[in-house]
Protein backbone atom coordinates (compact mmCIF):
# COMPACT_ATOMS: atom_id res chain seq x y z
CA UNK A 1 0.00 0.00 0.00
CA UNK A 2 3.04 2.29 -0.11
CA UNK A 3 3.02 2.21 -3.91
CA UNK A 4 0.99 4.90 -5.59
CA UNK A 5 -2.05 3.54 -7.42
CA UNK A 6 -3.60 4.72 -10.66
CA UNK A 7 -6.93 3.66 -12.11
CA UNK A 8 -6.73 3.50 -15.90
CA UNK A 9 -9.98 2.87 -17.73
CA UNK A 10 -9.97 1.31 -21.18
CA UNK A 11 -6.69 -0.29 -20.15
CA UNK A 12 -6.80 -3.52 -22.17
CA UNK A 13 -5.30 -2.05 -25.32
CA UNK A 14 -4.02 1.05 -27.09
CA UNK A 15 -3.32 4.25 -25.17
CA UNK A 16 -4.68 2.77 -21.94
CA UNK A 17 -2.31 -0.20 -22.08
CA UNK A 18 0.66 2.02 -22.97
CA UNK A 19 -0.23 4.29 -20.04
CA UNK A 20 -0.46 1.29 -17.72
CA UNK A 21 3.01 0.16 -18.75
CA UNK A 22 4.54 3.59 -18.17
CA UNK A 23 2.98 3.86 -14.71
CA UNK A 24 4.40 0.43 -13.91
CA UNK A 25 7.85 1.50 -15.09
CA UNK A 26 7.66 4.39 -12.65
CA UNK A 27 6.78 2.15 -9.72
CA UNK A 28 3.02 2.57 -9.52
CA UNK A 29 0.32 -0.03 -9.04
CA UNK A 30 -2.37 0.12 -11.73
CA UNK A 31 -6.00 -0.89 -11.56
CA UNK A 32 -6.64 -1.85 -15.18
CA UNK A 33 -10.32 -1.32 -15.95
CA UNK A 34 -12.01 -2.62 -19.07
CA UNK A 35 -15.27 -4.26 -20.09
CA UNK A 36 -13.47 -6.61 -22.50
CA UNK A 37 -12.88 -9.30 -19.89
CA UNK A 38 -10.98 -11.71 -22.15
CA UNK A 39 -8.46 -9.17 -23.41
CA UNK A 40 -8.09 -7.61 -19.96
CA UNK A 41 -7.26 -10.95 -18.35
CA UNK A 42 -4.71 -11.69 -21.06
CA UNK A 43 -2.76 -8.45 -20.76
CA UNK A 44 -3.05 -8.24 -16.97
CA UNK A 45 -1.70 -11.76 -16.51
CA UNK A 46 1.51 -10.70 -18.24
CA UNK A 47 2.15 -7.81 -15.81
CA UNK A 48 3.05 -7.45 -12.14
CA UNK A 49 1.52 -4.92 -9.76
CA UNK A 50 -1.75 -4.66 -11.66
CA UNK A 51 -5.35 -5.30 -10.69
CA UNK A 52 -7.68 -6.54 -13.42
CA UNK A 53 -11.03 -4.85 -12.86
CA UNK A 54 -13.69 -6.04 -15.28
CA UNK A 55 -16.19 -3.18 -15.24
CA UNK A 56 -18.19 -0.93 -17.59
CA UNK A 57 -17.61 2.77 -16.90
CA UNK A 58 -21.05 3.70 -18.24
CA UNK A 59 -22.73 1.68 -15.48
CA UNK A 60 -22.95 3.46 -12.10
CA UNK A 61 -23.01 0.19 -10.14
CA UNK A 62 -19.93 -1.06 -11.99
CA UNK A 63 -18.11 2.20 -11.34
CA UNK A 64 -18.81 2.09 -7.61
CA UNK A 65 -17.61 -1.52 -7.56
CA UNK A 66 -14.48 -0.47 -9.45
CA UNK A 67 -13.57 1.95 -6.68
CA UNK A 68 -14.34 -0.58 -3.95
CA UNK A 69 -12.25 -3.24 -5.70
CA UNK A 70 -9.31 -0.87 -6.05
CA UNK A 71 -9.38 0.41 -2.49
CA UNK A 72 -9.74 -3.09 -1.06
CA UNK A 73 -6.72 -4.35 -2.97
CA UNK A 74 -4.47 -1.29 -3.30
CA UNK A 75 -5.60 0.77 -0.31
CA UNK A 76 -5.43 4.09 -2.15
CA UNK A 77 -6.12 5.95 -5.40
CA UNK A 78 -3.57 8.57 -6.44
CA UNK A 79 -4.61 9.10 -10.05
CA UNK A 80 -7.62 8.46 -12.25
CA UNK A 81 -7.09 8.25 -16.00
CA UNK A 82 -10.44 8.41 -17.78
CA UNK A 83 -9.37 6.83 -21.05
CA UNK A 84 -12.25 4.45 -21.90
CA UNK A 85 -14.07 5.58 -25.00
CA UNK A 86 -16.00 4.50 -28.05
CA UNK A 87 -15.76 5.93 -31.54
CA UNK A 88 -18.71 5.69 -33.90
CA UNK A 89 -18.22 7.77 -37.01
CA UNK A 90 -20.60 8.58 -39.83
CA UNK A 91 -22.53 11.37 -41.57
CA UNK A 92 -24.63 13.52 -39.29
CA UNK A 93 -27.87 12.27 -40.86
CA UNK A 94 -26.93 8.71 -39.90
CA UNK A 95 -26.45 9.56 -36.22
CA UNK A 96 -29.67 8.42 -34.58
CA UNK A 97 -30.40 8.79 -30.88
CA UNK A 98 -29.28 5.25 -30.10
CA UNK A 99 -25.84 5.94 -31.58
CA UNK A 100 -25.69 9.30 -29.81
CA UNK A 101 -26.42 7.70 -26.45
CA UNK A 102 -23.93 4.85 -26.96
CA UNK A 103 -21.17 7.38 -27.52
CA UNK A 104 -22.20 9.71 -24.70
CA UNK A 105 -22.71 6.87 -22.21
CA UNK A 106 -19.06 5.85 -22.30
CA UNK A 107 -17.24 8.97 -23.44
CA UNK A 108 -19.00 11.52 -21.22
CA UNK A 109 -21.11 9.73 -18.62
CA UNK A 110 -18.20 7.41 -17.87
CA UNK A 111 -15.88 10.32 -17.09
CA UNK A 112 -18.50 11.90 -14.84
CA UNK A 113 -19.28 8.66 -13.02
CA UNK A 114 -15.67 7.58 -12.49
CA UNK A 115 -14.57 11.00 -11.27
CA UNK A 116 -17.50 11.29 -8.89
CA UNK A 117 -16.83 7.83 -7.46
CA UNK A 118 -13.10 8.48 -7.01
CA UNK A 119 -13.34 11.96 -5.52
CA UNK A 120 -13.19 11.00 -1.84
CA UNK A 121 -10.15 8.78 -2.37
CA UNK A 122 -8.45 11.46 -4.45
CA UNK A 123 -9.08 13.99 -1.68
CA UNK A 124 -7.23 11.68 0.70
CA UNK A 125 -4.25 11.37 -1.64
CA UNK A 126 -4.45 14.91 -3.09
CA UNK A 127 -4.37 13.09 -6.38
CA UNK A 128 -4.85 13.81 -10.05
CA UNK A 129 -7.45 13.29 -12.75
CA UNK A 130 -6.39 12.99 -16.39
CA UNK A 131 -9.19 12.83 -18.94
CA UNK A 132 -8.61 11.73 -22.51
CA UNK A 133 -10.49 13.88 -24.99
CA UNK A 134 -9.51 14.39 -28.65
CA UNK A 135 -8.61 17.10 -31.09
CA UNK A 136 -12.13 16.38 -32.38
CA UNK A 137 -13.28 18.05 -29.16
CA UNK A 138 -11.21 21.14 -29.90
CA UNK A 139 -12.20 21.62 -33.54
CA UNK A 140 -15.17 20.27 -35.49
CA UNK A 141 -14.41 17.55 -38.01
CA UNK A 142 -16.25 15.40 -40.48
CA UNK A 143 -18.24 12.30 -39.48
CA UNK A 144 -17.91 12.99 -35.74
CA UNK A 145 -21.09 14.70 -34.53
CA UNK A 146 -21.52 12.46 -31.47
CA UNK A 147 -17.84 11.66 -30.90
CA UNK A 148 -16.60 15.23 -31.26
CA UNK A 149 -19.40 16.62 -29.10
CA UNK A 150 -18.69 14.06 -26.37
CA UNK A 151 -15.01 15.00 -26.35
CA UNK A 152 -15.75 18.73 -26.28
CA UNK A 153 -17.94 18.06 -23.25
CA UNK A 154 -15.10 16.12 -21.60
CA UNK A 155 -12.86 19.16 -22.03
CA UNK A 156 -15.35 21.40 -20.25
CA UNK A 157 -16.01 18.79 -17.57
CA UNK A 158 -12.26 18.69 -16.92
CA UNK A 159 -12.19 22.44 -16.33
CA UNK A 160 -15.26 22.19 -14.11
CA UNK A 161 -13.57 19.58 -11.95
CA UNK A 162 -10.37 21.63 -11.83
CA UNK A 163 -12.31 24.66 -10.63
CA UNK A 164 -14.28 22.81 -7.98
CA UNK A 165 -11.85 20.18 -6.72
CA UNK A 166 -8.65 22.23 -6.70
CA UNK A 167 -9.26 23.43 -3.14
CA UNK A 168 -8.94 19.79 -2.04
CA UNK A 169 -5.58 19.44 -3.76
CA UNK A 170 -7.03 17.48 -6.69
CA UNK A 171 -5.74 18.47 -10.11
CA UNK A 172 -7.79 17.78 -13.24
CA UNK A 173 -6.26 18.03 -16.69
CA UNK A 174 -7.06 16.78 -20.17
CA UNK A 175 -5.04 15.25 -23.00
CA UNK A 176 -6.43 15.71 -26.50
CA UNK A 177 -4.79 13.17 -28.81
CA UNK A 178 -4.42 13.73 -32.50
CA UNK A 179 -4.15 10.82 -34.95
CA UNK A 180 -2.45 7.93 -33.15
CA UNK A 181 -0.97 4.86 -34.77
CA UNK A 182 -2.90 1.96 -33.28
CA UNK A 183 -3.92 -1.41 -34.68
CA UNK A 184 -7.47 -0.11 -35.08
CA UNK A 185 -6.55 3.12 -36.86
CA UNK A 186 -4.22 1.34 -39.23
CA UNK A 187 -6.97 -1.18 -40.01
CA UNK A 188 -9.67 1.38 -40.81
CA UNK A 189 -7.71 4.29 -42.30
CA UNK A 190 -7.32 4.00 -46.05
CA UNK A 191 -4.00 4.95 -47.67
CA UNK A 192 -5.63 8.20 -48.81
CA UNK A 193 -6.68 9.09 -45.27
CA UNK A 194 -3.24 8.24 -43.89
CA UNK A 195 -1.58 10.44 -46.51
CA UNK A 196 -4.05 13.25 -45.85
CA UNK A 197 -3.29 13.16 -42.15
CA UNK A 198 0.44 13.18 -42.81
CA UNK A 199 0.02 16.18 -45.11
CA UNK A 200 -2.02 18.09 -42.52
CA UNK A 201 0.13 17.35 -39.45
CA UNK A 202 3.19 19.59 -39.18
CA UNK A 203 5.28 16.66 -37.90
CA UNK A 204 4.10 14.64 -40.94
CA UNK A 205 3.28 11.48 -39.01
CA UNK A 206 0.88 9.80 -36.61
CA UNK A 207 1.65 9.83 -32.92
CA UNK A 208 2.44 6.67 -30.98
CA UNK A 209 0.62 5.20 -28.01
CA UNK A 210 3.78 5.67 -25.95
CA UNK A 211 3.92 9.38 -26.80
CA UNK A 212 0.39 9.80 -25.50
CA UNK A 213 1.23 7.82 -22.37
CA UNK A 214 4.18 10.11 -21.63
CA UNK A 215 1.88 13.14 -21.54
CA UNK A 216 -0.77 11.35 -19.46
CA UNK A 217 1.64 10.06 -16.83
CA UNK A 218 3.36 13.46 -16.63
CA UNK A 219 0.04 15.16 -15.84
CA UNK A 220 -0.70 12.54 -13.19
CA UNK A 221 2.71 12.96 -11.56
CA UNK A 222 4.14 15.38 -9.03
CA UNK A 223 6.12 16.95 -11.86
CA UNK A 224 2.84 18.60 -12.90
CA UNK A 225 1.97 19.66 -9.34
CA UNK A 226 0.92 23.19 -10.40
CA UNK A 227 -0.78 22.22 -13.66
CA UNK A 228 -4.57 22.28 -13.30
CA UNK A 229 -7.50 22.76 -15.65
CA UNK A 230 -5.37 22.50 -18.79
CA UNK A 231 -5.92 20.85 -22.16
CA UNK A 232 -2.79 19.43 -23.77
CA UNK A 233 -3.14 18.59 -27.46
CA UNK A 234 -0.69 15.78 -28.22
CA UNK A 235 -1.17 15.92 -31.96
CA UNK A 236 2.01 16.85 -33.78
CA UNK A 237 0.58 20.33 -34.36
CA UNK A 238 -2.59 19.09 -36.09
CA UNK A 239 -4.93 21.38 -34.14
CA UNK A 240 -2.91 24.39 -35.23
CA UNK A 241 -3.65 23.61 -38.88
CA UNK A 242 -7.37 22.74 -38.66
CA UNK A 243 -9.26 19.53 -39.38
CA UNK A 244 -11.98 18.31 -41.70
CA UNK A 245 -9.89 16.78 -44.46
CA UNK A 246 -11.60 15.99 -47.77
CA UNK A 247 -10.20 12.45 -47.80
CA UNK A 248 -11.97 11.74 -44.52
CA UNK A 249 -15.32 12.25 -46.25
CA UNK A 250 -14.72 9.32 -48.54
CA UNK A 251 -16.12 5.90 -47.59
CA UNK A 252 -13.55 3.64 -45.90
Amino acid sequence: MTRKCAIVTGAARGIGLATTDLFLEQGWTVAMVDRDAEELRKVASARDHVLAVERDVSNPQDVNAMVRDTLERAGRIDALVNNAGVAEFGPIEDCDFEMWRRVMATNLDGVFLCTRACTDALKDSRGAIVNIASISGLRASTLRVAYGTSKAAVIHLTKQHAAELGEFGIRANCVAPGPVKTKLSMAVHSPAIIQAYHDAIPLNRYGSERELAEAIVFLASDKASYVNGQVLAVDGGFDSTGVGLPALREPV
